[in-house]
């Protein structure tokens, strides 16, 4: 069932960021089993957010658990602009899972003042505060320089060329350690002959205690017990209502892996995970993508709930299907092509509930399991997340945005034609079959490429993508109406990288989120390299900069250069290569273009980020007690929704 005329996709706005909604469709048209089954499997979802907030930053929970007691507890004057400052930062922590910008990593300044602040608590029955042993005084002497000072662990992750981006990085993987201790004790741990390698350091932080290096691993017996041992309780419920006893069978080694941390049981989940594919309702629960270690090693806590679309699901099927033709005519070596695509999924489906590196803020399209020897051998499953991009696309609808930035009346018509579809298209190639093509030779170390190795893995997932985008082959298979409308996927993608993404950075600042940094590289290589031919132009208009395209097929060649040197890099893990892409491409900003932008965008008073609320989900119980039935609710208003999952789900503090 798809969404009334009177569901409402957005919702408040604060700061830089506007809150949506997204829809459960078809969710009444499942059975009740499959209904509680994604009810159990949320809950897991939700119990695993705490941690992700303790990994974002060492004191994010005590902060976090200081705003909420002021927001509840406080009984002066909360009309005046200072309190609306303070109530703006609290939305802004839950956003962000910490105090660290959920996109740019910077640290986010409060508008109102320590002293603001420490008049606040001072009004607050000592009793709520999470003061442990500390007297108030020494409570807030611990806590402003780390909330206040833009000098004090400034940045979530830094990966700056030339520093140390352990000691650099308020991240809390790593305590007392230098990156050059992290590299040295992981390296010690690899046998280059081991078929299996599990993905070294993904479940654990890296202490030095007494001058000696460990791991404490995370684990229902280990770090963030609490909160796993109720993921697992949930999980262990969930096995109760699973679609069939392959997925019976995921879960309770998803469980073991819990129990015990131990990686190798988690390539045994990953394994059977990615074997089943009858199942409806799937879901991903675990430490899973590294985009927030500045090393790359280990996995933030995520959670995503889902049941699949079966009718855009179509779409998917018919490029997983080909698989192997896309990967046999890829514009790279061949040597580093998979001579036998397998085990390729892909489904178009719906977001249940979104959890910890998931959620408020989240990905529109997921590709697993990671390690790429269980790829290589097992193959993927990739999502593209249908529900969410429809409430991105209807609460975008009209809004001016590609006006101010696209002069050119042929171009915003091409756009408004294909551009839907072509985004789509896009994502479902970039997860699909881009993270899952090409393969390393056999002496490479999957880490080889650092903190360089997100960025390069995003460029070539999307590379892959826009090269075949513009193939005949998706006119052939009628998931393209033609050979033009690859275009507007070209223009967006290039003004996107070139400019328009630009709105979502500070003055002053650098380019360093993973995707950002992918997008930018892959525009401004391409500009560079086609400027003798003209292949990209950006030129002075009535408002500013734009960009026209005067070569589709050119840059389309562009394109396989760039994938074919990307997918070498990765392939033979070129660290050096790596490095000089990214540092000559995709990390600068030109100041002057960046504040016309930013000035141009403001006069459209637009929040540059988006996230989502989660709908409630909630049991019904028949006279016996057990659970009967799953109703949905899409009114809960944000700060009710995290004052509630801070209440009902918090674990840690």
């Amino acid at each position: 069932m798809k969404p009334s005329d009177s569901f409402h996709y957005t919702d408040e706005r604060f700061a830089d960021i506007q809150m949506l909604r997204y829809h459960l469709n078809g969710f009444e048209q499942l059975s009740r089993r499959q209904r509680i089954f994604i009810y159990c499997l949320s809950q897991a979802t939700l119990y695993g957010r705490d941690i992700t907030f303790d990994q974002f930053g060492k004191y994010n929970l005590k902060i976090r658990k200081m705003l909420e007691v002021v927001y509840l507890y406080y009984k002066g004057d909360r009309d005046c602009l200072d309190f609306h400052h303070f109530v703006t930062y609290l939305k802004q922590v839950w956003f962000s899972i910490g105090i660290y910008h959920h996109y740019g990593n910077e640290k986010i300044i409060p508008s109102f003042t320590s002293d603001y602040l420490h008049t606040l608590l001072l009004q607050i029955p000592k009793e709520h505060l999470p003061l442990d042993t500390l007297s108030l005084d020494d409570f807030c002497e611990q806590l402003f320089p780390i909330i206040f000072s833009p000098d004090v662990l400034p940045k979530k992750v830094d990966i700056r060329e030339g520093i140390d981006v352990v000691l650099s990085s308020a991240c809390n993987y790593y305590d007392g350690v230098t990156q050059q201790e992290v590299e040295d004790y992981y390296l010690a741990q690899k046998d280059s002959n081991d078929p299996e390698p599990p993905s070294y350091g993904l479940n654990s932080t890296l202490v030095k205690e007494k001058g000696v290096v460990k791991e404490i691993v995370w684990s229902a017996g280990g770090k963030y017990g609490e909160a796993i041992k109720q993921i697992v309780k949930w999980l262990g419920k969930a096995m109760e209502y699973a679609e069939n006893e392959d997925q019976k069978r995921y879960i309770q080694i998803l469980i073991n892996y819990y129990n015990t941390g131990d990686l190798r049981v988690f390539n045994q989940y990953c394994i059977e995970w990615v074997k089943e594919h009858r199942s409806t309702i799937d879901f991903v629960n675990g430490f899973i993508e590294v985009y927030s270690d500045p090393l790359g090693l280990k996995g933030s806590w995520e959670g995503i709930v889902e049941y699949r679309d079966e009718e855009a699901t179509k779409r998917t099927r018919t490029i997983s299907d080909h698989a192997q033709w896309f990967e046999d005519h890829s514009p790279v070596d061949p040597r580093f092509r998979k001579p036998h695509v397998k085990g390729v999924t892909a489904n178009v489906i719906n977001a249940a509930m979104l959890g910890g590196d998931e959620y408020p803020s989240t990905a529109i399209g997921i590709n697993l399991p990671n390690a790429d020897w269980i790829r290589a051998v097992y193959g993927s499953k990739s999502i593209t997340i249908g529900n969410l991009i429809d409430a991105y696309n209807k609460a975008s609808h009209g809004n001016g945005f590609r006006e101010a930035f696209i002069d050119d009346k042929e171009v915003l018509a091409l756009i408004e034609e294909y551009g839907d579809i072509c985004d789509d298209l896009h994502t479902d190639l970039h997860e699909c079959l881009g993270h899952g093509s090409g393969q390393l030779l056999p002496e490479t170390d999957p880490d080889a490429l650092k903190n360089y190795g997100s960025t390069i893995e995003e460029a070539r997932a999307d590379l892959f993508a826009l090269y075949y985008i513009a193939d005949e082959k998706l006119v052939e298979l009628g998931l393209l109406p033609n050979n033009q409308a690859y275009q507007s996927e070209y223009y967006t993608y290039i003004l996107n990288g070139l400019i328009t993404q630009l709105v979502r950075i500070k003055p002053g600042a650098q380019l360093e989120e993973a995707h950002m940094r992918n997008r930018a590289l892959i525009a401004r290589w391409c500009y560079e390299q086609g400027k003798d031919y003209h292949v990209i132009e950006m030129y002075e208009g009535k408002d500013g900069h734009y960009i026209r395209i005067n070569n589709y097929h050119a840059l389309r060649q562009l394109f396989a250069r760039l994938l074919a040197e990307i997918q070498r890099i990765k392939s033979e893990g070129d660290f050096l290569a790596a490095q000089r892409l990214v540092e000559d491409y995709a990390v600068r900003i030109d100041p002057i273009l960046h504040q016309e932008i930013l000035d141009r965008y403001e006069r459209l008073h637009l929040a540059p980020y988006k996230g989502f609320i989660n709908p409630v989900l909630s049991p019904v119980y028949d006279d016996s007690g057990e659970i009967c039935d799953i109703t949905v609710d899409y009114t809960e208003k944000y700060d009710h929704q995290m004052l509630r999952y801070s209440r009902d789900y918090g674990t840690l503090i």
